[in-house]
């Protein structure tokens, strides 16, 4: 008998891009990483799942504004919405991945790294107006996401979940686990969603890696996995 439910549409979303590169290492562009790892998971995809359809949010080096990156997961009916980023400290000595979900659990410790990806709005044109007044750097500007559905919350947990684990057990990377925080791409999907970071660009040994051929490959091999393993626990259901 055929599963009810199939996972057929995911996007992927390479973070930043364009005029946005997003954290900077000492060598590297975090949009350039993102985009390799990102475009490495889609080919996994096509390779072994084909019955799964990928759409990029962007597959070069463009700049799809941050509302429009769930949009298009919206219109397009999308299953999954996985966002992939690369993460910097001031402390160079901070290193391992992180899997967000929406969420408002410890707020205020994650309003660093969630103020810092969200601001990507204020190098947009008419931004005012496209976000209705949200500033990122307002803690009251979040009240609003406390709206946001519950409906999805478990499935992406268990994603994220997943990614964490492949990371840590299959590439052997530092987890420093699963985190939720109050990010605009997250929160207007209409589908599970997790926001990856692979890694900190501001240790030099982990760009290094993620600079790497096979850093790139090693990390979007376990995003795929986790994918993969997602999508036949859902479908068994």
């Amino acid at each position: 008998m055929e599963p009810a439910y199939k996972m057929t549409k995911i996007v992927l979303d390479a973070g930043h891009g364009g005029r946005d590169p997003g954290n900077l290492g000492s060598r590297s562009k975090e949009k350039d990483i993102n985009l390799a790892v990102t475009l490495l998971v889609g080919k996994y995809i096509e390779e072994f799942l084909p019955d799964v359809e990928i759409i990029y949010t962007r597959k070069d080096d463009s700049f799809p504004e941050l509302k429009e990156r769930p949009i298009i997961a919206n219109k397009n009916k999308a299953h999954l919405f996985v966002s992939i980023h690369s993460n910097s400290a001031a402390n160079r000595s901070a290193y391992g991945t992180e899997t967000w979900v929406m969420g408002m659990k410890h707020f205020d410790a994650n309003f660093d790294i969630v103020k810092r990806e969200n601001s990507v709005i204020l190098l947009e044109d008419n931004y005012e107006e496209n976000y209705e007044g949200f500033d990122p750097s307002s803690p009251e500007s979040y009240m609003m996401f406390n709206l946001m559905s519950k409906a999805y919350f478990e499935n992406s947990v268990t994603l994220a979940g997943n990614v964490e684990a492949q990371f840590k057990d299959r590439v052997g990377r530092k987890s420093r686990g699963v985190k939720q925080g109050p990010f605009y791409v997250l929160w207007t999907p209409s589908m599970p969603s997790v926001l990856v970071e692979l890694g900190f660009l501001s240790n030099s040994n982990e760009e290094r890696f993620l600079m790497s051929k096979q850093g790139q490959e090693y990390m979007a091999s376990a995003i795929f996995r986790s994918i993969r393993d997602y999508k036949e626990s859902i479908e068994a259901r």
